[in-house]
C-alpha cells in the first residue's frame, strides 16, 4: 500500500470509527457489532504506531488513554461555572416561582431536566475539534483533565459543524458499571466507592487515563457556556436541541412545563421512575427557558435567579443487626453482610446490608445486636450509615473476624496489604461451589438445570471436586441425588453434552480467569482461536491484542503457568470439551434481515426461546437487543406477562411482536 493509499485509509477509518461510535455511545442505535468496531480500531492504533505523523488530533485511538500524567493543570473558565440554589420541597419550589413571576410577569416557561449525580465537567471545541476538557473546581478556576475525558466515549472528538464553542455537562458512572467495579474491588482487597458520583470523579482524577478508559464513564451536555443566542439561539430548550444537532449527548428526558403545576407532576413522575434508571439522579433541575428573561433575571454571585435544583430526600431507615454473615467469593475474598431485621427502604425491603471489609466495621463500630440507620448507597446498594450509639444495649461485643476461613477452615491471609482477607485454600467448598455455579452460569458455559443446590449436592457427595467432573457425571449418579428424577437427570446430562460443543470464550469465561470478563474472553478467543496458543502466550503477546492491559495479562499467564490449571485443561479436552474458537464474523454489510441495524427491547416470558438465545440470534441478523423501551426503540418482542415495557412501547407506536412472529422471522 502506497502513502496515499495509506492516508486515505486512515481517513476512511477515523470518519467511519466516528459515526459507529456516535451510533452506539449517543444515539444507542449500534450500527455495526462490537467486534467490527474493534478490529478496525485495532488496525488503526497499528497503522499509527507505524506512522506516528498519521494519528489525527481527534482520532478514535485517543480514547483507549495515553501516557501517565504528572499532575493536572489549573484553567480558567471562560464563563464561571455557577452552582444552583437548591429546593427540598414544594413550598420552596412555590417561592422561587413567586420570584420569578414577580420579576418577568406570567408569560414564561420553565424546562425540567433530570438531575445527574455525577461531576460537572467543561469542554471546549476549536473549529469543531475537542481541545480541553476542565472540572468545575471552585467555578472560576478547575483542573484540565482533557486526557481522562478523551476516554469517554459519549464526548465526541469533533463536532458536526466547525465551531467554537464551549459546552458545560455532568460525566457520569452508570449504575451497572459501579457496581461491577465495587465487586471487582472488593475481590481484589481495594477499598470500594461509596456511590457512582465518586466513582465517576474519582476515575477522572486519575493520572493514568487508562484506568479512565476503563471504567465505562458517560455524559449528558445540558447548557453552552456563556450565551447560547451568541449561537442564535433564543432560549435554553433550543440550546439543547442545538447541541443534539452538534453530536452531544442530551438527556432525552426533559420537558417544557408551563406552570410550576406542571413542574410538580414532572417531579413526582421522575420520582417513581427513578429506580428504573440505569444512571443515578439526585433531583430535577427547573430553568427559565428564553434566553432574555434569564438575563432579565439575572444571578447571584454564587448561583442563578432564574434556575433551581429540586434535591430527593434520602430515605435512610432504622433497624437492628441481628448477626454479621461471612461469604466466600470464587477468588476466596471473605466479605462480611450484615443481617438485618427487614425493613421497607426506596420501595424495597431490605434485611441484608453489605459491610465491605473489616476496616468498615471497626470504622463504624457496628456490633451484632445494635440499632442502626441504613440506606441504600446511590439508591443501588443497602449499606448501614451510621449506629444509634444512645441505644446500644450494654455487654455487645465488638465484632472481630475470624482468623479461619468460614468454610473449609484453612488461615485467612492478607495478600500484598489488601483490606480484604482471603482463602487461599484451593480445595476450600465455598470456592469451589462458587466456582463451579460460574463455569455453569449461562453467560459461560450455560449449563441449564445446575443450580445452588445442585452444585451443593454434587460437592457434598462427592461427585465432582472440579468443573471437568462436571463431564464424568451419569444418570445412576444424578437419579440418587434428592429431588432429582429421572428425567432431570437426563436434561442435565445433554445439557452438559451441549455444552462440550461451546466456542473457546465461554470456556474461557467459564473458568473464571482473575480479570477476565465476557467481552475480554471473546476477545482472547477470537485473536488466539485455540487454548493452546492461548496458554503459551507471553505478556507481550497478549497486550497486543487490543483492550488487554498488562494486569489482565500477567493474571492469564499467572494463570496457565499452573500444572494443576494445564492438567485440567487436558482433562476437559479428553472429556470432549471443545477447546477453539467456533465464532463466526458478522458483516452487518452482508445480512438480509429485517432485524439488520434496528434496536429491539425482549420483554415477558418466552416460552420456545430463552432471553440469551434470542438475544444471540438477533445480534447475529445485524439488530441490537437493549433493556429499556425509548423512542429509539425499533421493535418490542413481548412475550407471556409484558408489563410497563410493552405499555410504553404501545403509547409510543412502536412495532411489537410476539414470540411466534419472532420464531418465524429467526427461522
Amino acid at each position: 500500500m502506497d502513502r496515499k493509499e495509506l492516508e486515505q485509509k486512515v481517513a476512511e477509518y477515523n470518519r467511519l470509527l466516528h459515526e459507529y461510535g456516535h451510533a452506539y455511545y449517543v444515539l444507542d442505535q449500534p450500527t455495526v457489532p462490537d467486534h467490527v468496531y474493534d478490529k478496525m480500531l485495532h488496525e488503526l492504533l497499528a497503522i499509527e504506531q507505524e506512522y506516528p505523523d498519521l494519528i489525527y488530533p481527534d482520532s478514535p485511538t485517543q480514547r483507549v488513554g495515553g501516557e501517565i500524567l504528572k499532575g493536572f493543570n489549573k484553567v480558567e473558565h471562560r464563563y464561571p461555572m455557577l452552582s444552583l440554589g437548591n429546593a427540598f420541597s414544594e413550598a420552596d419550589l412555590k417561592s422561587f416561582d413567586e420570584r420569578v413571576r414577580q420579576s418577568i410577569g406570567d408569560n414564561f416557561s420553565y424546562v425540567c431536566e433530570l438531575k445527574i449525580d455525577g461531576l460537572a465537567i467543561s469542554l471546549m471545541y476549536d473549529n469543531g475539534l475537542f481541545v480541553r476538557g476542565a472540572t468545575r473546581g471552585n467555578g472560576s478556576v478547575g483542573e484540565d483533565i482533557t486526557e481522562n475525558l478523551k476516554t469517554v466515549h459519549s464526548i465526541p472528538l469533533r463536532l458536526k459543524e466547525p465551531v467554537t464553542i464551549e459546552v458545560r455537562g455532568e460525566c457520569y458512572m452508570p449504575k451497572k458499571s459501579f457496581t461491577n467495579l465495587n465487586k471487582v474491588r472488593a475481590e481484589q482487597g481495594e477499598e470500594l466507592f461509596a456511590n457512582p458520583r465518586n466513582a465517576a470523579a474519582g476515575s477522572l482524577r486519575q493520572l493514568d487515563p487508562k484506568i479512565a478508559a476503563k471504567r465505562n464513564l458517560s455524559t449528558f451536555i445540558y447548557a453552552i457556556g456563556g450565551s447560547g443566542e451568541d449561537y442564535g439561539l433564543a432560549s435554553h430548550s433550543d440550546a439543547l436541541d442545538y447541541l443534539d444537532q452538534l453530536g452531544f449527548n442530551t438527556n432525552q428526558e426533559r420537558k417544557r412545563c408551563q406552570t410550576i403545576e406542571e413542574v410538580f407532576a414532572y417531579i413526582q413522575e421522575w420520582t417513581e421512575k427513578r429506580p428504573n434508571l440505569i444512571y443515578e439522579i439526585d433531583g430535577i433541575v427547573v430553568k427559565v427557558d428564553r434566553y432574555d428573561q434569564q438575563q432579565e433575571l439575572g444571578n447571584t454571585v454564587k448561583a442563578p435567579r432564574w434556575s433551581i435544583a429540586y434535591k430527593f430526600p434520602a430515605e435512610e431507615v432504622m433497624t437492628k443487626v441481628l448477626d454479621i454473615d461471612l461469604t466466600v467469593g470464587r477468588t476466596g475474598v471473605v466479605t462480611p453482610t450484615a443481617i438485618l431485621e427487614p425493613v421497607q427502604v426506596a420501595g424495597t425491603t431490605v434485611q441484608r446490608a453489605t459491610l465491605h471489609n473489616e476496616n468498615i466495621i471497626h470504622e463504624k463500630d457496628i456490633r451484632i445486636g445494635d440499632a442502626v440507620i441504613i440506606r441504600k448507597a446511590g439508591d443501588i446498594i443497602p449499606e448501614v450509615k451510621q449506629v444509634l450509639f444512645d441505644q446500644r444495649p450494654e455487654g455487645l461485643e465488638p465484632f472481630t473476624m475470624p482468623t479461619h476461613c468460614p468454610a473449609c477452615g484453612s488461615e485467612l491471609v492478607r495478600i500484598d496489604d489488601e483490606v480484604a482477607l482471603r482463602c487461599v485454600n484451593p480445595s476450600c467448598f465455598a470456592q469451589v461451589a462458587e466456582g463451579l455455579s460460574h463455569f455453569v452460569s449461562r453467560n459461560a458455559m450455560n449449563i441449564d438445570g445446575v443450580g445452588e443446590r445442585v452444585v451443593s449436592q454434587l460437592l457434598r457427595e462427592g461427585l465432582v471436586k472440579d468443573v471437568s467432573d462436571l463431564y464424568t457425571l451419569n444418570k445412576e449418579e444424578l437419579i440418587a441425588l434428592e429431588r432429582m428424577g429421572e428425567k432431570s437427570a437426563q436434561n442435565l446430562l445433554d445439557a452438559i453434552e451441549a455444552s462440550k460443543k461451546n466456542s473457546l470464550e465461554r470456556l474461557l469465561f467459564g473458568l473464571g480467569i482473575r480479570h477476565v470478563g465476557a467481552k475480554a474472553a471473546r476477545l482472547l478467543a477470537e485473536e488466539f482461536e485455540s487454548i493452546d496458543a492461548l496458554m503459551d502466550a507471553t505478556v507481550e503477546q497478549l497486550t497486543a491484542v487490543f483492550e488487554i492491559g498488562d494486569k489482565m495479562a500477567d493474571s492469564i499467564v499467572m494463570y496457565f503457568e499452573k500444572e494443576e490449571v494445564r492438567e485440567l485443561i487436558e482433562r476437559l479436552r479428553q472429556l470432549g470439551v471443545n477447546v477453539y474458537y467456533t465464532g463466526k464474523k458478522i458483516n452487518t454489510e452482508e445480512i438480509d434481515s429485517v432485524f439488520n441495524g434496528k434496536t429491539i427491547v425482549l420483554t415477558g416470558k418466552l416460552s420456545q426461546l430463552n432471553r440469551s438465545e434470542a438475544q444471540k440470534k438477533i445480534e447475529e441478523l445485524g439488530g441490537k437487543v437493549t433493556g429499556s423501551v425509548s423512542k429509539k426503540t425499533d421493535l418490542v418482542i413481548a412475550g407471556e406477562d409484558a408489563g410497563s415495557k410493552l405499555t410504553k412501547a404501545e403509547q409510543l407506536g412502536i412495532e411489537v411482536w410476539n414470540e411466534e412472529r419472532l420464531i418465524e422471522e429467526l427461522s
